[in-house]
């Protein structure tokens, strides 16, 4: 793909808008990255691309480069792996099927959850339908924005640590492709996939590194190393996996506006990996800033 993507600033490729699990819309949430200072970014809602008509608008109106993108959910071996894809062709058949299973999925999921739950706390789903918008995927954020609201929880991080902890016992596993089969999917739509924040504290490392060779040869582009949840020992064991690996590193924020601390630009992909991204895709033109 052409790279005529001037990058003016710092680029932040992982945020989520209200279409997932986000609290701003796509338009705001892009002018809420121009007012932040990045000169890219991308929008990874959760198994959905609907939020990428009005981020398209909203970008070159206030001068910020977009790269459309997804977090495709996954699972190894029981463990949920988060897969970010950039600028793959929306309109794949394979991936439209896939990411209507997982979504289909997550709303009867997040059903029975909520029922586990309403047994020990006066939550219903029409609490849980109040904090969505017509369209939304469906997950956890949801029902913990419910429980915040019906006074159960002082926000969604305290929601998350208590009441939908997975040892909580409320908590059923989520329907998803394997990670290499999503890679898979991904190249073959075009697009650049990126394990999301792969060494987190709580999860620790997801993988071990026969299935990270593996995922390079199936095609994984990188990994989100600079993201607030992975540790410093994950951080260098994923430098020195890319390094064996031939893998890029890539830098977010994970910004869900008012849904988590998270800071958009708090952390940010070097230029030169945004290139590549670029020049890699295929499947989808990257928005470029007017102005």
């Amino acid at each position: 793909m052409p790279l005529d993507l001037p990058l003016r600033g710092p680029a932040d490729l992982h945020t989520h808008s209200r279409v997932s699990d986000g609290t701003e819309s796509p338009a705001e949430l892009v002018r809420a990255a121009a007012a932040a200072g990045l000169g890219t970014v991308a929008l990874t809602d959760h198994d959905t691309t609907a939020g990428w008509p009005e981020a398209m608008v909203a970008a070159p109106e206030v001068g910020v480069n977009l790269i459309p993108g997804m977090e495709l959910s996954t699972r190894h071996h029981g463990m949920s792996v988060h897969m970010l894809a950039y600028l793959f062709d929306p309109t794949n058949p394979e991936i439209m099927a896939e990411t209507e299973r997982i979504r289909v999925a997550r709303k009867t999921r997040a059903a029975e959850i909520v029922q586990n739950i309403g047994v020990d706390y006066a939550i219903t789903w029409e609490d849980v339908l109040e904090q969505t918008t017509p369209g939304a995927s469906i997950g956890r954020p949801h029902i913990a924005d419910a429980l915040v609201a019906r006074g159960f929880s002082t926000d969604r991080s305290a929601a998350f640590a208590t009441i939908l902890h997975p040892r909580s016992g409320y908590i059923i596993p989520l329907y998803a492709p394997d990670p290499l089969v999503a890679i898979r999917m991904i190249r073959a739509a075009g697009g650049v996939p990126v394990i999301a924040h792969p060494a987190t504290g709580t999860r620790g490392r997801l993988m071990p590194e026969s299935v990270v060779a593996e995922m390079a040869e199936a095609g994984l582009f990188g990994m989100e190393i600079d993201h607030r949840e992975n540790t410093p020992e994950g951080k260098e064991w994923l430098r020195e996996l890319a390094s064996r690996y031939d893998l890029a590193l890539t830098g977010s924020s994970d910004y869900h506006g008012a849904g988590k601390p998270n800071r958009l630009g708090e952390n940010t992909t070097a230029p030169d990996v945004v290139e590549a991204i670029v020049a890699e895709a295929t499947g989808f033109a990257p928005i470029r800033a007017t102005r």
